[in-house]
C-alpha cells in the first residue's frame, strides 16, 4: 500500500504544478499551506527544504523539490497511472521534460524581469534568446499532439502548466499551437480539481 505523501504549497506558486500530478496520478496527500514571508522561513520547513521555497513532497520519508523532478517522480511512483513512457520510449519525454525546466522557464522567467541577452552573449546562455524558444516550442507543437509525442504524460503537467498560465497572463507568446496545446490540456479533470483545490486555498486567505 502506498504511504501517504506529504505536500507543502502555496496556491499562489508553482505548487500548482505539483498538486495537478498529484490529481493525475490519485495520490493519497495531505497538503500543507505554507506563507511565504512565514512558515516558509521557519526552522522546521527549512530542515526540510533549506531553500525555504514550494513545491515539496515527502515521500516515505523522501524529500522531492523542484517542479519537474516531482512530476517525474510521481510518474514513477505511481506506474498504472500510465504518465510515463517504458524505459525504452522516453527520449522525447527526457528531451521536453528538461527543456521545459532549462529553455522554457530561464527564458520567460527572465523575459518577465525584463532582462536580456545581448546578442553577443548568446552563445553564453543555454537558451540563446527567448524568440528562439518559442520558435522551437511552436515548430513542435505544431506537429505533436503532446509534448512527447501523442499521449498525455508527465511532461505535459510541467510544460503544458507553462505554457496555459503563460498564454493567460501574457508571459509566453500567444501563437495558435500553444492555444491548441492549453485547449487539449485544460479539460482534464485533474487539472479542474486541482485548480478548484487551489483557488479555494488561495480565497480563504490561509496564503496570504
Amino acid at each position: 500500500m502506498v504511504s501517504r505523501i506529504e505536500f507543502y504549497t502555496n496556491p499562489q506558486s508553482r505548487g500548482r504544478m505539483a498538486r495537478w500530478m498529484l490529481e493525475e496520478v490519485g495520490a493519497d496527500y495531505e497538503t500543507h499551506i505554507l506563507t511565504y514571508n512565514g512558515t516558509m522561513k521557519e526552522p522546521a520547513y527549512l530542515a526540510i527544504n533549506p531553500m525555504g521555497k514550494v513545491p515539496t513532497i515527502v515521500h516515505d520519508g523522501k524529500v522531492i523539490t523542484e517542479c519537474a523532478a516531482i512530476c517525474a517522480y510521481l510518474a514513477d511512483a505511481f506506474p498504472d497511472a500510465g504518465l510515463a513512457p517504458p524505459p525504452a520510449e522516453r527520449a522525447a519525454y527526457y528531451r521536453w521534460l528538461f527543456f521545459g525546466a532549462g529553455p522554457l522557464e530561464a527564458s520567460v522567467s527572465n523575459r518577465a524581469l525584463g532582462l536580456a541577452v545581448p546578442p553577443e552573449r548568446e552563445r553564453s546562455i543555454g537558451y540563446g534568446n527567448f524568440a528562439h524558444v518559442m520558435k522551437t516550442l511552436d515548430r513542435h507543437l505544431s506537429e505533436s499532439s503532446y509534448i512527447a509525442g501523442e499521449a498525455f504524460t508527465a511532461a505535459d503537467v510541467y510544460v503544458g502548466s507553462q505554457i496555459l498560465w503563460g498564454v493567460q497572463f501574457g508571459t509566453v507568446e500567444d501563437r495558435p499551437s500553444f492555444r491548441a496545446y492549453a485547449d487539449r490540456l485544460s479539460p482534464r479533470p485533474a487539472f479542474i480539481r486541482a485548480n478548484e483545490l487551489d483557488d479555494d486555498a488561495a480565497a480563504s486567505g490561509v496564503s496570504a
